[in-house]
């Protein structure tokens, strides 16, 4: 079972959030709170897997209770939540260790994948994130993009075919219905593609995956 803290100033947004997630049969949420201070405090004492974090709260916000959060020990993965598509929330949820950044207007079934998926020790960013952050980051081709390219050389064709998808900001089930393949066996190649190219994120690697001309 995933334990998860849910935490968000507004009563009716915890409850839903926690009606979403204990529809799952493998989460349970442990523990509500208001602010960022309350939060912490509770995830001390609860010890979650899992922090679904919202970003604007007054008192302590989402980001800096996220850089407390990770100075626990058995430190559990932050998802930060907000209903606004910021760079600076990104840039610096990422800083203080956030593993998954995503949009209140995620899918309810969108939601529980990211759950699972930061829990299993993978990172989690909403595509429209993945777009913003590639157009940044995104290095300049030349002397990066040979390095680049040698780089991706230990995929598979088909992993680099899903890394081309992510590199796009496309979801996993937009990747899948694509390259016609379940949407489970496509988490399963980005993961293989983190681990590979030894990356923490779909940022990472999108941004990779551009340098290398991909995209």
């Amino acid at each position: 079972m995933i334990s998860v803290l849910v935490v968000d100033d507004e009563q009716l947004v915890r409850s839903g959030l926690r009606m979403i997630l204990e529809s799952a049969p493998d989460l349970e949420v442990v523990g509500e709170a208001a602010d960022g201070a309350e939060a912490v405090a509770l995830a001390r004492k609860l010890q979650p897997d899992v922090v679904l974090l919202d970003i604007r709260m007054p008192g302590m916000d989402g980001l800096t209770a996220a850089a407390h959060l990770a100075e626990l020990p058995n430190a559990p993965k932050v998802v930060l939540l907000t209903t606004f598509d910021l760079d600076e929330y990104v840039h610096r949820g990422l800083r203080a260790k956030a593993v998954g950044f995503l949009l209140k207007d995620t899918p309810p079934r969108d939601l529980i994948t990211a759950v699972r998926t930061v829990y299993e020790g993978n990172a989690m960013l909403a595509p429209s994130v993945t777009k913003r952050m590639l157009e940044r980051f995104a290095a300049p081709s030349g002397n990066s993009a040979a390095e680049a390219a040698r780089r991706l050389e230990v995929l598979s064709e088909r992993e680099r075919a899903v890394l081309v998808g992510v590199a796009r900001g496309l979801s996993n089930a937009e990747i899948a219905a694509e390259l016609g393949m379940r949407e489970a066996t496509v988490k399963a190649h980005v993961s293989r593609i983190l681990t590979k190219l030894e990356k923490n994120n779909r940022v990472q690697i999108a941004i990779l995956a551009h340098d290398a001309g991909l995209v």
